[in-house]
């Protein structure tokens, strides 16, 4: 009989990392099922399947309870062997100028969706004894985030809970990997609202290689990655450096209107 098919889980992946990580996933022989919440879900899912295998697609709203139960039940029962937890939202400028609603939605998504998602798959694979979690956290989550607090919080939260949960699963044959990239050319900082700033208009790192680089850490089992020499040199710097010397440096990046001309 033939080896069954692996089956993975990557939310946001409609485009950007996400999208690159469901084509990782689906190069190296995964069943996919892939959630976002927006239309071009199904786009990617019509690419993805001409790599072979089985892809589903939702179309789900995972900043709410509703909607990661929605993504859950398409599971339809079947063993989740890998989850990508990727989905995530940014949001620029100044904290009290921000919509709250906006707020809300970084803070929703990013980390009760994520968290939630995790505490459901995560339940599944320990009752297995096998799974492998992929958390997509940032180097963003290591600096006071001037001009972008709430998402670099959300993102220290997912970098923590990471570690946190790799440690207890420890003993265990589940293993909790999470990508820390830095600023990544995706649609991120065009729907944060930070075009205007140094960090939007500033040459990034490739989604297909930050998602490469995720993917084979988790097949590793490793703990976590970052991604690219600079943002490497950049999240050492950071860890010896005073907070508020950081939170200043962030705002030259992060500031409206500091976009190089």
């Amino acid at each position: 009989m033939p080896t069954p098919r692996q089956f993975a889980i990557v939310t946001g992946a409609s485009t950007g990392i996400g999208l690159e990580l469901a084509r990782c996933c689906a190069q190296a022989g995964f069943d996919l099922l892939i959630a976002a919440d927006e239309n071009a879900i199904e786009t990617a899912a019509s690419e993805l399947r001409g790599l072979g295998g089985q892809v589903d697609a939702v179309l789900t709203d995972l900043s709410t309870i509703e909607g990661v139960d929605r993504l859950c039940a398409a599971t339809q029962g079947r063993p989740v062997d890998a989850l990508l937890a990727n989905a995530g939202v940014g949001l620029g400028r100044a904290f009290l100028d921000q919509d709250f609603n906006a707020i809300r939605r970084v803070i929703d998504t990013n980390i009760t969706g994520t968290v939630y998602l995790l505490h459901r798959i995560g339940n599944e694979m320990r009752q297995r004894d096998f799974g492998r979690i992929l958390i997509t956290g940032s180097i963003a989550g290591f600096t006071p985030g001037s001009f972008q607090a709430v998402y670099n919080a959300s993102k220290a939260f997912l970098d923590s809970l990471s570690f946190a949960l790799r440690e207890e699963l420890r003993d265990t044959h589940i293993t909790v990997t999470c990508l820390m990239p830095g600023a990544t050319e995706t649609e991120f900082f065009r729907r944060a609202d930070m075009m205007d700033t140094s960090v939007g208009t500033a040459k990034k790192d490739d989604a297909a290689e930050v998602a490469r680089a995720g993917f084979d850490a988790m097949m590793k089992g490793e703990g976590d990655i970052v991604t690219g020499l600079k943002n490497k040199l950049q999240s050492a710097i950071a860890s010896i450096t005073p907070a508020g010397l950081l939170a200043k440096q962030h705002r030259k990046m992060a500031e409206p209107g500091t976009a190089k001309r």
